[in-house]
């Protein structure tokens, strides 16, 4: 039979897809012989066996059984015993950490005899009767599903009249009964008395949250696959509310937001790990626990030495102090801020602990993306209305709301205010530019979520009053009402009233040349990871630019030519009018005219890309579009014309215009008369395009430059098609003298030229492709009218993980890329091959066109340094199978 139980002593880290993240690393610890409180770890396997069939897979309950018993032996005390009864801690585990996300249940085996024997064991009835409060509270929750505010206004009401010392144990075992009844009322019956039967509940209701709600939005959110499952952790409970020298707490190795060494994280004392992540009650920092138990402080920084060396990383840490006795909840490598990835990966390679391959691996592009962030210009800023902690790093505004519906539903910036955040809270956190709450620390729920999607966040702002039901917070006598517009610094902590300007981030300033490497930390981190990434990388990354001041700007981004120059830009503005005379030509004679005086136009354009580009390729697409998209538009058209009649006005030119859009009209323009076909019906327009071409080439070259032109043919989708371009312009090229050699190659965009790529390349020196159109010829939607109409709801039922116009379907499309560039270099082995589509700045993506063999990406200049990261990563994956562990 299959096994589907592993105690702590029987795994380790490297097996994290059976036991999950926390019990991998619960197992790594143990091995290592750190404090971990005995326990066993029930698997993924099970887990995905339960979810299948809707029952644990058989014989599941008898290996738990099993390896308690085994738990019970090592602690000498047994699941249930009136006198001196185990308690136990139910968590979650899956493979991927997911904060707050799925279930937890604390104080398993308390019943109505075990809570004296707990009672009488640890000295402490209080502790008693509110662990007993708590588990039932737990278990109504998560495995019954009572609503928790039901179970916290009875609790609140008892604190009201309890006063500073809290609830005695009279009181708290009134809120038992109470807890009890409100138990029986929902659910229908008792709460369970036999502590293996919680134990059971508690782990089926444990596989059962994998497909919660609020689970589901992470793993879209996060990429995370949805068939993973989660593993089990039982675990002895050790109890950090046991007084004041006890409690719980969570510490980083370094600081998660800004990567500085030191000590980082946050203690409450007398407490359950579930309050501080909770963020219910504000914690201390844990530079405070070396004054108040300086013993098991140094301990744990011995432990947080001891983990960090050996996993080679910043590691989050999960920690219990039971009556001066130290004890390790769990541990992994810890989520950081994307400033904080760079500049960890930059310490730890001065460090000696990791190469500069391996940092590489530990940044990604999308961190990248993030730092180029705007910061507050506070030069001008008013006084803030309050500090809190900065949790994770920006500068947002918006409008104040106060919980996750207003969020999701806004349609402008919005600022997301409460109290503190818990996992039903996930939809609005997504849709917010921002974060607030008053409680909680740098560990709350609030702040590790914020961090792990890039969301600005300040928590613990103690000076807001926050009323959620009224729509209002309250600092000192100042009301912000709900729709009012604060900023907020998630890096210093401060909110203000009303919008503040912002700044250029240093790292995008760095990356525009406005600031030196080593003026920041950061940006000394981003230069050396880029610069390593340009270093090892073999894939190539090229811009997509139209204008000279766009070419300049992606040189300094640190691009290596131009992938993509779209012509159709250039015949805008004040050039739609030869357009018109172009299309209204009647007859070869105003044909030409009308083609010769686009010709110089289009030399000067390309002689300003070229001079920008010196020295790098630049890729220019002969005209795309379908013409009649440079006339206006037949609704308005009509419109003017027939305004014109009615007035008994001759509408003149408009009519002429009218008749040519209408006999142009297309029922699907971007499937008829465009690319290729167009150049092949209208005589002379490419003709013209080329010439302008080589002598823009022809005329940087005596002026000295190094001009290096390529044409590129789209919408192919035969070879004798852009035979017959080809052969036109090599025509045109021989007439131009002084012009240098110009590659002619061609856009695969439709799927018969991906498959007919070894045809098309015997006229063809190289290939792009054009990966938005591939995708929506292959596809067979429209990216404008898909995303807006179905899309939405194929996210949110699992078909799509992602947008396959967001990253490249490696499956469908991918699968036709990879046998064109097959075939297309069993046919001219030394054929080139880019991608020019939007694609190539999205990293996933272009990882994939590395491992698939191209040559080269193009992307928007804005987008240049991240395709150069993911470049970088690309080939160190490729050499070393490592991939980034977040």
């Amino acid at each position: 039979m299959p096994r589907y139980v592993y105690d702590f002593i029987e795994g380790d880290r490297s097996r994290a897809d059976l036991l999950g993240g926390k019990g991998a690393n619960l197992a790594e610890m143990t091995r290592l012989g750190l404090p971990v409180p005995p326990g066993f770890t029930v698997t993924t396997d099970a887990c995905r066996a339960y979810l299948a069939t809707g029952s644990p897979p058989p014989g599941l309950f008898e290996e738990v059984n099993e390896h308690l018993r085994q738990v019970e032996a090592r602690l000498d005390r047994r699941l249930g015993d009136p006198y001196d009864p185990l308690l136990l801690a139910v968590r979650s585990g899956g493979r991927y950490s997911m904060p707050g996300m799925m279930e937890t249940i604390l104080d398993i085996g308390l019943n109505d005899a075990t809570v004296a024997g707990l009672a009488a064991r640890s000295g402490d009835e209080r502790f008693a009767w509110d662990s007993y409060r708590r588990l039932i509270q737990m278990f109504g929750r998560t495995v019954y599903g009572v609503p928790a505010e039901e179970f916290e206004q009875e609790l609140a009401s008892v604190r009201a009249t309890a006063g500073a010392a809290g609830p005695s144990a009279a009181q708290l075992h009134d809120l038992v009964e109470t807890y009890k009844k409100i138990f029986v009322r929902r659910v229908g019956h008792e709460f369970p008395q036999a502590p293996h039967e919680q134990l059971f509940l508690a782990v089926r209701a444990v596989f059962a949250s994998w497909r919660s709600e609020r689970a589901r939005i992470y793993r879209r959110q996060e990429r995370i696959p949805d068939d993973l499952g989660t593993a089990v952790n039982v675990m002895a409970m050790v109890f950090g509310n046991l007084g004041p020298d006890s409690g719980t707490g969570v510490a980083f190795t370094r600081d998660p937001a800004t990567g500085a060494p030191g000590v980082y994280g946050d203690y409450l004392p007398d407490a359950q790990g579930e309050d501080v992540v909770a963020g219910v009650r504000n914690t201390v920092g844990l530079p405070e626990l070396a004054r108040i138990d300086p013993a098991s402080f140094r301990r744990l920084l011995e432990i947080m030495a001891t983990l960090e060396r050996h996993y080679r990383d910043l590691c989050d840490i999960e920690f219990t102090i039971e009556r001066g006795r130290l004890w390790m909840l769990q541990t992994r490598v810890g989520k950081r801020t994307p400033a904080a990835a760079f500049v960890i990966a930059a310490q730890l390679v001065d460090e000696g602990t990791i190469t500069p391959e391996e940092a590489l691996t530990r940044v990604t592009g999308a961190q990248l993306a993030q730092l180029v962030f705007p910061a507050f210009d506070l030069a001008g800023a008013p006084e803030p209305l309050a500090v809190g902690v900065g949790a994770s790093p920006g500068a947002a505004v918006g409008r104040v709301v106060f919980d996750s519906a207003a969020a999701a539903a806004a349609t402008d910036p919005v600022i997301l205010v409460r109290p503190e955040t818990n996992p039903d809270d996930l939809p609005g956190m997504i849709a917010a530019t921002g974060v607030l709450t008053s409680h909680g620390g740098k560990t709350s729920h609030a702040a590790v979520v914020a961090r792990g999607m890039g969301r600005t966040c300040v928590c613990g702002a103690e000076a807001l009053d926050i009323d959620p039901r009224r729509g209002e917070f309250t600092v000192d006598d100042r009301v912000v009402r709900a729709g009012e517009v604060i900023s907020i610094d998630g890096t210093t902590g401060r909110i203000y009233l009303g919008e503040v300007p912002v700044q250029p981030s240093p790292v995008s300033r760095y990356l525009a040349g406005e600031l030196a490497p080593e003026a920041d930390p950061l940006v000394a981190a981003v230069h050396r990871l880029l610069g390593h990434a340009d270093a090892v990388r073999r894939l190539g990354v090229r811009a997509n630019a139209d204008t000279p001041a766009d070419a300049r700007r992606a040189r300094r981004l640190g691009a290596t030519g131009i992938g993509l120059c779209r012509t159709e830009h250039m015949f805008l503005g004040d050039r739609r009018e030869l357009v018109e005379r172009l299309i209204l030509a009647d007859g070869p004679a105003e044909r030409e005219a009308a083609l010769a005086a686009l010709l110089p136009l289009q030399r000067v354009d390309f002689v300003g890309i070229l001079t920008a580009m010196d020295g790098l390729p630049v890729t220019i697409r002969l005209l795309d579009p379908p013409l009649h998209e440079f006339l206006p538009a037949l609704p308005e058209l009509t419109a003017r014309v027939a305004r014109a009649e009615a007035l008994g006005v001759d509408p003149g030119r408009d009519a002429t215009l009218l008749a040519a859009v209408r006999r142009m009209h297309e029922a699907n323009p971007m499937l008829g008369l465009r690319g290729v076909r167009l150049g092949l019906v209208v005589p002379g327009l490419f003709a013209m395009q080329v010439r302008a071409v080589a002598e823009a080439a022809a005329q940087r070259r005596r002026a000295g430059g190094d001009p290096r032109p390529e044409l590129m043919v789209p919408l192919v989708g035969d070879v004798r098609e852009l035979a017959a371009v080809r052969d036109e312009a090599e025509r045109v090229l021989a007439e131009v003298d002084g012009a240098p050699e110009i590659p002619i190659g061609t856009m695969i965009e439709i799927p018969r030229a991906a498959l007919t790529a070894g045809e098309i390349a015997a006229e063809a020196s190289f290939f792009s492709f054009g990966t938005n159109d591939l995708t929506q010829t292959t596809w067979a939607c429209s990216r404008d009218d898909a995303e807006g109409s179905f899309f939405g709801a194929y996210l949110e039922r699992g078909i799509f993980a992602v947008s396959p116009f967001e990253r490249i379907d490696a499956r469908g499309v991918g699968r036709l890329i990879r046998l064109a560039v097959a075939e297309g270099r069993a046919a001219r082995p030394e054929l080139t091959v880019g991608v020019c589509g939007e694609h190539g700045g999205d990293p996933d993506s272009v990882a994939f066109f590395a491992e698939a063999g191209l040559d080269y990406v193009s992307c928007s200049p804005y987008r240049v340094p991240i395709a150069r990261l993911a470049a970088g990563r690309a080939a160190v994956d490729t050499t070393t199978g490592t991939s980034d562990p977040r």
